[in-house]
């Protein structure tokens, strides 16, 4: 894009400029839009789960409802209370809103099609991932009100928690990669599995990673039966107790943007993101883009599902889980296959 931008007779400087914002725009803007949309359809599936309608009024088919609610909390009152830190108040929604934008950019939607194609993105994602605790630990003590408080410590433990196994998790695929780039991670499943298989899924050692991958989601994304932040009966409402209007929507749309980030996350590192499932060449007509949104929309269901059907843990489970399941496991496949590739690969 920088070189279309350059034969308009733009200077590099510039011309790279503008081809960096027009590229943060063609995936910013389809993300929120996809984020209104997965909204509705988490409620539809919710509803279908439990044999109601959903929304179905906004609309052709409800398709709307999630832009009429926007709307709502766009001309609500911002009620700041009297108490609170006010200037943090206010930029705790914006720092978790704009980190769940932020992992974005190193996000490969087919074959070279990727905001920044740089070698430790995966790193990237890590680091950036890591930050979103700031949000919610500002907000809730920013708040100056005791249940966000507690809400915002839980959240931040149950985060850093499932971080750790996660950070294990992603060894054990680096290693079989041998790249942090995630388009060397996509291109490394090709033909993984029997030599027909694009996706670590396939493999015995990666798996089990893959399993408490998916599980691991969950508990970071603060989705059910993980979802101990906004456990009603004990803390009212979660860390964003306090907040109207537009500051609430914004930990709204960061929450769900989170939730596409860790189906995309599944979808890349296991099941191979814009190939397709089977190395067959017919199947490669068939855009890569649309196999990764395919995949994605697959573990939305899968999330979706979950919270439809599993009943929340107490938080002394969801941190026994962590620390003394998911931990030592993922520790432990790190030296399995550590180990398997030292006597396979480079043995000799």
């Amino acid at each position: 894009m920088t070189a279309f931008f350059e034969s308009l007779g733009m200077a590099h400087g510039w011309a790279w400029f503008v081809a960096t914002i027009c590229g943060i725009l063609l995936i910013a803007l389809p993300l929120m839009l996809a984020v209104a949309m997965i909204i509705y359809v988490d409620r539809k599936i919710w509803a279908a789960m439990a044999l109601r309608r959903g929304p179905n009024v906004v609309g052709p088919f409800g398709l709307l409802q999630s832009f009429a609610d926007g709307l709502k909390v766009f001309l609500q009152e911002t009620i700041i209370p009297s108490a609170a830190n006010k200037g943090l108040f206010l930029i705790a929604p914006i720092i978790t809103f704009t980190v769940a934008l932020m992992s974005w950019a190193v996000i490969p939607f087919n074959s070279g099609a990727v905001l920044s194609n740089i070698n430790i993105g995966l790193l990237y994602i890590l680091a950036v991932s890591s930050l979103g605790v700031y949000g919610v630990v500002v907000s809730g003590w920013a708040s100056n009100s005791k249940y966000p408080f507690f809400s915002a410590m839980r959240a931040a433990a149950q985060m850093i928690s499932y971080e750790v196994s996660i950070g294990f998790i992603l060894i054990c695929v680096v290693l079989w990669a041998g790249s942090f780039n995630l388009n060397a991670i996509v291109e490394a499943q090709r033909g993984h599995g029997l030599g027909f298989v694009n996706g670590y899924f396939f493999n015995l050692l990666l798996f089990p990673m893959w399993v408490m991958f998916l599980i691991s989601s969950l508990a970071e994304t603060a989705r059910a039966p993980f979802d101990l932040t906004e456990a009603e009966s004990e803390l009212v409402a979660g860390y964003q107790t306090e907040y109207s209007s537009m500051s609430f929507a914004l930990f709204w749309l960061g929450e769900y943007a989170n939730v596409l980030l860790m189906c995309t996350l599944n979808a890349t590192l296991f099941f191979g993101g814009w190939l397709p499932p089977i190395d067959w060449a017919p199947l490669y007509l068939i855009p890569g883009w649309l196999w990764l949104f395919a995949k994605i929309f697959f573990f939305f269901f899968v999330f979706s599902w979950v919270k439809a059907t599993v009943p929340r843990f107490r938080y002394d489970q969801l941190m026994r889980l962590g620390w003394k399941v998911f931990l030592p496991i993922s520790l432990g496949f790190v030296v399995l296959v550590s180990g398997w590739l030292m006597l396979t690969r480079y043995g000799a």
